[in-house]
């Protein structure tokens, strides 16, 4: 009987070797889907934020004419642009 138990042990102790490996890389690669997952929300919601930006700089010439002159620092022809720095 006790050397049943052993080799039962053994054999238990054998295949926890084997699978205990796979399995913490299995949780890993888990882990990184749920990662990838949350990564790929974020993405989309931000892809869906361009498009709508998109849109309205094809539909909405003033918004247009506000980023131009914001971002891009355009002005329109025959305006002056007066530039003042602020001193500390």
């Amino acid at each position: 009987m006790l050397k049943n138990a052993l080799w039962l042990f053994a054999v238990a102790t054998i295949i926890l070797l084997f699978f205990l490996p796979s399995f913490t890389i299995m949780q890993d690669h888990r882990q990184k889907n749920l990662e990838y997952e949350k990564r790929i929300v974020e993405l989309q919601l931000r892809n869906s934020e361009l498009e709508e930006e998109k849109q309205r700089l094809i539909e909405d010439p003033v918004y247009l004419e506000r980023v131009a002159r914001e971002r891009m620092g355009l002005v329109r022809e025959g305006e002056k642009v007066y530039r003042m720095d602020a001193q500390k």
